[in-house]
């Protein structure tokens, strides 16, 4: 392609970089990466890595900032190919433009990822699946199972939910054994409580309320304690909106044809997963559903390397996936070669055919 570049998100400072230029470079091309202004080191190190290893200089390169570096990107008519993952704001900014522009782009953006728990599931293994899916990397992922799809008698199991979620260790990044951090800056920690607390002004019910958590040794800090809600129906706001925080909403239907319908009529497909002891609800379940990485009795269902990332609707703009043969694709221009070697002695007539249609001696 030639000049390839991406723009990476806070919460995968490293992981994220790396579903983006090694394939790029690896397929002939050079690299432009802006990483989010938040977490600029994470990429500095890398880069101090391969220069150690002599990745020959302007292969990769690295630029910080924040929109006008991203919209610079974006607008270079030297860059043919962008990768973005993070917001659907800036994720339709920057496809909107490659269109105009004339570049490729792969735009990974937001989720709202949905669990259905069938009532013939293993509870104890569903219900530690669930919780760790929800409130690993307090909920700053953009896989983070984020509602639970109680399918009948199930609905019983959220003060079980809230119990698990009370147990973890909330605390800094940098202590060994903490299960929750602070999220990541002020504002997001503000947006993470307005939408807590239109919870149960919208008829929801807090069933576990982390939004006023104070850590005894750093305060308030940025902190926000795993919280369940109970009760959402797809009006309210905490079930349109991403939260990106330590947040479970907890949703309730009779059977597993209304829990695939009530996830199809979200506008987002990242992922979603189920779990069952049923064959047959899970066949039906992974065929219907409309989100592009479904999990069984798995609740984060990011696929392996030698896949793609597959997600859809509002979560995905493009047309070829991160990594796997999709991202090959992305970082390679295609050629199509058609040749001809004629014999000494051969004779051509002349024809107005196509001549891959038709051979004439």
């Amino acid at each position: 392609m030639g000049v390839c570049a991406g723009v990476a998100p806070f919460n995968f400072p490293a992981m994220i970089p790396l579903w983006m230029f090694p394939l790029a470079i690896t397929c002939g091309n050079t690299f432009v990466l802006k990483p989010s202004e938040r977490v600029p080191g994470a990429m500095e190190h890398m880069c101090k890595l391969l220069k150690e290893i002599n990745l020959p200089k302007g292969v990769l390169n690295v630029v910080q900032g924040g929109f006008d570096t991203t919209s610079h990107i974006v607008h270079h008519k030297d860059i043919k190919a962008v990768s973005f993952v993070g917001g659907n704001r800036a994720g339709e900014y920057i496809y909107k433009v490659c269109g105009e522009t004339g570049k490729r782009a792969q735009v990974n953006m937001g989720a709202k990822n949905h669990c259905v728990i069938m009532p013939d599931s293993d509870k104890e293994d569903a219900l530690n699946a669930i919780v760790n899916a929800a409130f690993g990397a307090s909920g700053q992922r953009c896989m983070a199972l984020t509602t639970a799809v109680f399918v009948g008698d199930s609905k019983e199991w959220v003060h079980d939910i809230a119990k698990k979620a009370q147990s973890f260790k909330i605390g800094s990044g940098a202590e060994q054994g903490i299960d929750l951090a602070p999220v990541c800056y002020p504002e997001l920690k503000e947006r993470i409580l307005s939408l807590i607390g239109t919870a149960e002004k919208e008829g929801a019910r807090v069933v576990l309320d982390g939004s006023k958590y104070v850590h005894p040794k750093f305060g308030t800090g940025n902190f926000v304690a795993p919280t369940i809600i109970d009760n959402v129906t797809p009006d309210m706001t905490v079930y349109k909106e991403e939260i990106f925080g330590p947040v479970l909403i907890c949703c309730h239907v009779n059977t597993l044809q209304e829990a695939i319908d009530f996830i199809n009529t979200n506008d987002w497909g990242n992922g979603t997963s189920i779990f069952t002891k049923s064959g047959s609800a899970a066949r039906k379940f992974q065929y219907e559903v409309e989100a592009g990485q479904v999990g069984i009795n798995v609740p984060i269902p990011v696929p392996l390397p030698m896949f793609s990332f597959t997600g859809n609707k509002k979560s995905f703009y493009g047309d070829l996936n991160f990594y796997g043969k999709n991202g090959v694709k992305f970082f390679t221009q295609w050629k199509t070669v058609t040749s001809r070697w004629k014999e000494e002695n051969e004779f051509t007539q002349l024809s107005t055919s196509f001549p891959t249609y038709k051979w004439v001696k």
